[in-house]
């Protein structure tokens, strides 16, 4: 199997989104990852759903949604009528996450939960099999263009090892630092999602560098 590649829009040139987009549409890119974060639970802000509403009208490939946000289970359904397919919540904001992935799969979305870099893969034992993606933090949320926590390699193996173990039919995806050098090490470690923001869309040849990513 392919890779799943899922460019970060974080990382685009926002004065010119309708061609990213365009750009997005006519690659090889499996997904488009969507950052929305609200100053509160990380130190940014990034876009609300006036951008999540014009991209997904562009936008042909599924929508990959993280929230990095407070209280992410209420906008399941605003969500779920932007057409994505993807809904991520951090397990760090979320008091009830069973309720929480139960009701984006009743909204008719994959369900994906994402672990902050300090976060054990242990904490997920009793929800494993009900998640339909992992996403792991490689680097701390709130900002594109960091440092890749070597850390991560590690939390790859247990997480897979969890999965097998389980029975779990969970993807893992990585958000963070992936580029030329991490990216082969994460795949080889059980990795089946790379999202790559400054890497696609800073590069000269963002279609060459998804192609590329595809085929590790």
């Amino acid at each position: 199997m392919a890779t799943i590649v899922s460019p970060s829009l974080l990382a685009a040139d926002f004065l010119h989104l309708e061609q990213e987009v365009d750009m997005i549409n006519r690659s090889e890119a499996d997904w488009l990852h969507l950052d929305v974060m609200d100053g509160v639970f990380v130190p940014n802000i990034s876009f609300g759903f006036p951008v999540l509403e014009a991209v997904a009208r562009k936008c042909k490939k599924p929508l990959d949604v993280h929230y990095m946000i407070v209280h992410p289970e209420q906008y399941i359904m605003q969500t779920a009528k932007l057409g994505a397919m993807m809904m991520n919540v951090h397990y760090e904001a979320c008091t009830h996450l069973h309720r929480t992935v139960q009701e984006i799969h009743q909204a008719g979305m994959k369900a994906a939960v994402t672990l902050n870099p300090a976060t054990p893969v242990s904490v997920l034992e009793d929800i494993i099999c009900d998640v339909d993606m992992v996403l792991l933090m490689s680097v701390n949320p709130g900002f594109g263009g960091q440092t890749f926590i070597e850390n991560t390699i590690k939390k790859v193996r247990q997480l897979r090892r969890l999965i097998t173990d389980s029975g779990s039919k969970a993807l893992i995806e990585i958000d963070g630092g992936v580029q030329h050098e991490t990216a082969p090490r994460l795949v080889e470690a059980g990795a089946n999602v790379l999202v790559a923001g400054s890497y696609v869309f800073k590069s000269e040849t963002p279609e060459q560098r998804i192609h590329e990513l595809r085929g590790l």
